[in-house]
């Protein structure tokens, strides 16, 4: 196969798939990973994707925010294997805040009911896990719903937020690097999570390795204003070493 014609393959699958992975196209193709990082280069070249961490993602998707149902089913494996991990830094018990996102939804699912918990939440699935827990007190902070992520932002939730101090936050993020911290495409929201970051004594990212350098528009913090980054495996030395530079990094 030519190269054009491998590259044009490329463009299609990312548009079909939203991204292409390096590692999984060079088994397709039949080719070395390096083979496929200059197609994808190439591809970038003429504004056709953009190059993030392990792969490539179509332009088309930098204006589209995926909603939770798509966002919970990408990554599963990984996000469940994060969410495990996050519950070695509980505390024996005191108060949590649940961010917005799917992996931060599957930690509340496996929150254990031997310990006795106060919850404070923007998120309607998190919120949806946690309400009929005995052994948790829940507080949904109120806003405006958006629907793709089902959370709420503006004033409301941000009051409430400039009173509370909790013991550990955990967050989610659309995307994270060493140079641009933690990033999300849409800035009400990222305002909340600002906001959530400053109410937290102990702050845990809740990150899969597709993630890593795929920049968003809002940044929200930096690596540094978290205290515990859990990823899994995917992520190579090279990264390993930039996020641990910054702060303490924990593999699912």
């Amino acid at each position: 196969m030519y190269g054009a014609e491998r590259q044009q393959l490329l463009a299609q699958r990312a548009r079909r798939d939203g991204r292409i992975d390096v590692m999984t196209a060079a088994t397709e193709f039949e080719v070395a990973p390096e083979t496929i990082r200059r197609d994808l280069g190439a591809l970038e070249r003429r504004g056709v994707v953009r190059r993030v961490y392990g792969g490539a993602i179509p332009v088309e998707r930098l204006d589209f925010e995926p909603g939770v149902s798509l966002r919970d089913r990408t990554n599963s494996a990984e996000k469940e294997r994060i969410a495990r991990a996050a519950l070695d830094l509980l505390p024996p018990r005191g108060t949590l805040l649940f961010d917005a996102g799917t992996t931060t939804a599957r930690l509340a699912a496996l929150l254990p009911n031997d310990r006795e918990f106060t919850a404070v939440t923007n998120s309607l699935p998190v919120a949806n896990q946690l309400a009929t827990r005995s052994n948790c007190t829940l507080h949904l902070l109120g806003g405006r719903i958006r629907e793709t992520t089902l959370a709420s932002v503006e004033s409301w939730a941000l009051n409430v937020l400039g009173g509370l101090t909790v013991d550990v936050g955990f967050f989610g993020t659309n995307g994270f690097s060493a140079a641009r911290g933690c990033t999300t495409p849409d800035p009400a929201e990222a305002a909340v999570k600002t906001a959530m970051v400053t109410a937290s004594r102990r702050r845990v990212l809740l990150a899969d390795h597709s993630k890593y350098g795929d920049d968003q528009f809002s940044r929200f913090a930096r690596l540094a204003e978290m205290d515990v980054v859990v990823t899994d495996d995917g992520l190579d030395e090279a990264a390993w070493t930039e996020l641990a530079a910054e702060t303490e990094v924990v593999a699912a």
